[in-house]
């Protein structure tokens, strides 16, 4: 998928574990400020059914939930932030970070580009779309997902993972498509807001290609970024 950019390994390694688990518990905790039950909360249900594909320790999730909550070491003061710019060999990247201090985070995006290049608000999101993203798995062999995009009101679906659908919808339909899935033989996994570029750029040259990847390796292992979306074809 080129609109999101994904680690072809991180998975596998210990310390990449512990950056994903950091980043799930920031968004749970962000999803918790509006309530810490999660049937009464669609954001913290969708964060938490996250937390739980990645395998994340119990005590860290409920460690979260309360910390956004405010019922653990005061709330939790995080505030998103949109950075804009390009990677080598002018790829478009949308960078999302969830910190709890802004000037830090803006001193590491400045280090971060510099073999690309940091540009100013709406220099590189006009070229994508901001859309919803459901990953759901179908809970009887005669699911149809495009009954069910149909039918749940999603704009468009396609193959994901390990027999896996997803489903796209307009930003502000997303909750109302993932709660509809259900009744048509879907069981929802994830479901967020995502950047997905209208014209990725295709790269050739694998020497280009691995340097690319490695910047934006760099990005996402920084500890205030959540996600990092780049216009690339795969």
């Amino acid at each position: 998928m080129g609109a999101q950019w994904k680690a072809k390994h991180k998975q596998d390694a210990a310390n990449a574990k512990g950056r994903i688990f950091t980043k799930l518990a920031k968004e749970i905790a962000v999803a918790a400020r509006n309530g810490a039950d999660p049937d009464m909360n669609a954001k913290l249900r969708s964060a938490i059914e996250t937390a739980k594909k990645a395998s994340m320790p119990k005590e860290t999730l409920e460690r979260a939930i309360k910390k956004g909550a405010g019922l653990l070491d005061g709330p939790a003061n995080y505030e998103t932030v949109v950075y804009e710019g390009f990677a080598p060999h002018q790829v478009p990247v949308i960078v999302e970070c969830l910190t709890d201090n802004k000037n830090r985070s803006a001193m590491s995006m400045r280090i971060l580009f510099r073999k690309g290049q940091l540009a100013t608000s709406g220099a590189v999101s006009w070229d994508f779309k901001h859309l919803g993203q459901i990953e759901a798995t179908p809970t009887s062999p005669d699911a149809d997902a495009e009954l069910a995009a149909i039918e749940a009101g999603a704009q468009d679906f396609e193959d994901g993972d390990d027999g896996d659908m997803v489903f796209l919808t307009e930003a502000a339909d997303l909750d109302l498509v993932s709660k509809a899935l259900p009744e048509f033989g879907f069981s929802v996994n994830t479901a967020r807001l995502v950047y997905r570029a209208n014209n990725p750029v295709t790269l050739t040259d694998e020497d280009a290609l691995a340097e690319v990847e490695a910047f934006l390796d760099a990005i996402d292992a920084d500890d205030d970024v959540q996600h990092v979306y780049a216009g690339i074809a795969e």
